[in-house]
Parts: structure tokens; C-alpha cells; sequence
């Protein structure tokens, strides 16, 4: 998704509650700045997990932005606590994971503790504000099963399965042919 920068479209969080999670001054001073330019005015800003938990405990919150705090991951162990132990509606508040390493690795824990979606660090406030909307326009059930709580991890395009075919094109290659009969019946009931 790419907004055209000529577009006229205005978004403004200023009704929303927002969640950072960031363990660095300098991450934490950069989503401030860009959720505040996009109009947010209440901030929840946590360094550390005890008190993004205590947060989300206590407020609802509309939008977490969580750094995945590498190398000892709890950003993302505090997304899977955030899916399992809050209560509604905070279990299904959008989860944006930022990152500055995204090795394989790191990418498929974010989507299985249960993130929306994943951003490398450093990132222009234009990228924060398509994956907010993204989050926000996206419709992805919630799923509940085994270990996995959080969005449907299965939102790729990738089209019908190798060899199997499109729809429609089945449908004209499989297709009867109508005998003439039957388009006379079809021609006199529209004649009527």
C-alpha cells in the first residue's frame, strides 16, 4: 500500500489511545513524534514491559506500536501476553512490531506472538501511517487455537494453488454447450 503524497486524505488519531513500547530514548522520542503528528493525543509511553502490562491492564487502548526489543525478544513475549491474558477489547488491539534486525527468525515470532505486522527500523513517518491504516482497514479474524491467539496469519494473495486453475477459466474451458433448444425457450420467456 503507497498513499499518493499529492493526496488530500487526512487522518487523525486524536480520539485514540496508543500504546509505545520502546526501551530506547531515541525510539521512543521518534514514535512519539510521528503518532503525535498524526494527531494522537493519548499516549501510553512504556520502556519496559512491567509497565506496558500495567497499562494495558488498567486502559483500552486502540493501537500498539511495541518494539520487539531485541536480543531478548520481550517485546514480543508482551504481545503474546497482550493477546492471552487482557481482557476484550485490549486482547484484540492492533499490534504494529518495530524492529531494527528482521532476519527470518524475527518475522515469523512476530507473527506468531500474534502482530498484526512487522517494521524495520529506521522508517519514515509515511510507512508508520500506511501500516496504521493498513491495520485499521484490514479485516483478519481473530483466531484462538493451540498456542496461537491473535490475527489470521494466512492474508496473502498468492492466488489458486499450483495446478489448479482459475474459476472462470475452468468454468469456459468445462463448460456444456447449451443446446439451441434451450436458448429458444430462454429467447420466448424474455419475449413474454
Amino acid at each position: 500500500m503507497a498513499l499518493d503524497p499529492a493526496s488530500r486524505s487526512r487522518y487523525n488519531l486524536e480520539d485514540a489511545s496508543v500504546l509505545l513500547l520502546d526501551d530506547t530514548t531515541l525510539g521512543m522520542s521518534i514514535l512519539v513524534q510521528i503518532v503525535t503528528g498524526l494527531g494522537a493525543k493519548k499516549l501510553y509511553r512504556c520502556t519496559d514491559v512491567d509497565a506496558a502490562k500495567e497499562v494495558a491492564q488498567r486502559h483500552e487502548l486502540d493501537l500498539a506500536i511495541v518494539d520487539g526489543m531485541s536480543p531478548s525478544g520481550d517485546g514480543y513475549d508482551f504481545v503474546k501476553w497482550m493477546r492471552t491474558n487482557c481482557q476484550e477489547p485490549n486482547c484484540y488491539t492492533p499490534v504494529i512490531i518495530t524492529t531494527a534486525h528482521t532476519p527470518a527468525t524475527d518475522v515469523a515470532r512476530a507473527r506468531d506472538c500474534g502482530g498484526h505486522i512487522i517494521v524495520k527500523k529506521p522508517f519514515a513517518p509515511i510507512v508508520m501511517l500506511e501500516r496504521i491504516i493498513w491495520v485499521a482497514k484490514e479485516g483478519r479474524p481473530f483466531l484462538f487455537s493451540g498456542e496461537y491467539v491473535g490475527p489470521d496469519r494466512r492474508f496473502r494473495d498468492d492466488g489458486p494453488p499450483k495446478g489448479v486453475g482459475r474459476r472462470r477459466e475452468d468454468n469456459a474451458a468445462n463448460a456444456q454447450p447449451i443446446p439451441a433448444e434451450a436458448d429458444e425457450v430462454k429467447e420466448s420467456r424474455l419475449a413474454s
